[in-house]
């Protein structure tokens, strides 16, 4: 049986807070910020690209389903999916649902800033009863000898603050995708996540892209007055905002409710196309009530009809979602989900390995179909299947 591991988005933000600032490996090929110049907490010039010139490739280039491995802080999971689709003709989206603890997007679009037609970032999402949103601006576009290479900055702060990068070397279907953080200027800018993967599945965006007329050069969010001042973030000990970032605080994880508090522009209930998917799990007389829950959504079923783990390895490479349910929890909302047709499955995972291997209980295939800006329920009652 094919094992393999799935990150918890816990470790996957881009902090707000603190993260580890051990050196990672440079996989996309941008250069580390220079020591000398910004110094820690300082903000540096943002000047956009202009995609008219050249860098409104990169959203082609970005949509897909990308399987890979991701390297957080110090730690390697050899197994990570982005499903990437346009949701307009200017924006494309990717979400990573980590569980009930939080969930993770990064997504792209046309914009309007400083003057320039450009390329915005926004990444973000929930975290222990902590909404997040940060805009990231393209400021750097190069053709390298190994690729075509992207850089975002953090909108207000620059690079000082936070960025990512993003290389897609020539003649292949292969990303290299890092981000930096700083803690919101505490210190210079770590590189905190490091994926590498290859584009899989294409039909998945190629069916959103037909269905919008994407990629087009068109605004969708407008930031041609910048951002309200009054609304972003200010870090204690500032007089005002050094990042381009929104945030609210919750004793739950209610995105819908936090996303309003924050004062965020551009908010979940503004995306078209996204719904979402509630799942039901009943867990039977053989999963104990704190046994750990691995809740899959893929392209292509991973049991058979008698509720058996497939013997196809491929069938895994098509997972889409992949978050846990820790102990005492039996129901999850998957938010920001792309219409499609979508395989459930619920693993009571025994070994708490956090993958399907033997031992483990499941259930027989079942399918779930969602609309645009669909939303659809769907229970898991007969997990009795041990593999």
């Amino acid at each position: 049986m094919k094992r393999f591991l799935l990150i918890s988005a816990v470790g996957l933000i881009l902090c707000v807070g603190s993260c580890a600032t051990e050196d990672l490996r440079n996989i996309a090929g941008g250069g580390a910020v220079d020591p000398t110049n910004p110094q820690p907490g300082e903000v540096t010039e943002v000047i956009p690209v202009d995609i008219n010139t050249d860098g409104f490739d990169f959203l082609e280039k970005m949509q897909g389903h990308w399987v890979g491995d991701n390297l957080v802080i110090a730690t390697e999971y050899p197994w990570f999916a982005w499903d990437y689709r346009a949701i307009s003709s200017s924006h494309t989206f990717g979400i990573h649902e980590g569980g009930s603890a939080g969930n993770l997007f990064t997504s792209f679009f046309v914009t309007n800033y400083k003057g320039k037609r450009t390329i915005m970032a926004r990444n973000g999402g929930v975290l222990n009863g902590i909404y997040r949103t940060s805009y990231f601006v393209m400021d750097k576009v190069e053709d390298r000898n190994d690729g075509k290479y992207y850089r975002l900055v953090d909108a207000i702060g620059g690079d000082g603050i936070m960025y990512m990068e993003l290389r897609f070397p020539t003649g292949t279907d292969s990303l290299y995708f890092n981000s930096y953080t700083s803690n919101l200027g505490d210190r210079l800018p770590n590189r905190h996540m490091t994926f590498k993967g290859k584009k899989m599945h294409g039909e998945l965006a190629q069916l959103a892209a037909t269905e919008t007329g994407f990629p087009q050069n068109t605004v969708e969010i407008d930031f041609a007055n910048g951002f309200n001042q009054s609304y972003l973030y200010v870090k204690e000990g500032l007089t005002e905002a050094n990042s381009a970032t929104f945030l609210a605080l919750q004793n739950t994880n209610d995105v819908f409710t936090l996303a309003q508090e924050s004062g965020d522009p551009y908010t979940i209930t503004d995306h078209p196309r996204l719904g979402y998917l509630q799942v039901d799990v009943e867990r039977g007389n053989l999963v104990p009530a704190n046994q750990l829950l691995l809740v899959y959504l893929s392209r292509d079923p991973i049991t058979d009809e008698n509720g058996y783990f497939v013997q196809d390895f491929e069938a895994y490479d098509t997972l889409l979602h992949f978050p846990t349910l820790s102990e005492g929890e039996n129901q999850f909302l998957f938010t920001y989900m792309h219409p499609g047709t979508y395989y459930v499955t619920v693993v009571a995972d025994m070994d708490n390995d956090f993958g399907p291997s033997e031992g483990d209980i499941t259930h027989s295939r079942q399918m779930v179909v969602l609309d645009a800006l669909g939303q659809q329920q769907i229970t898991i009652n007969n997990i009795n299947v041990q593999n």
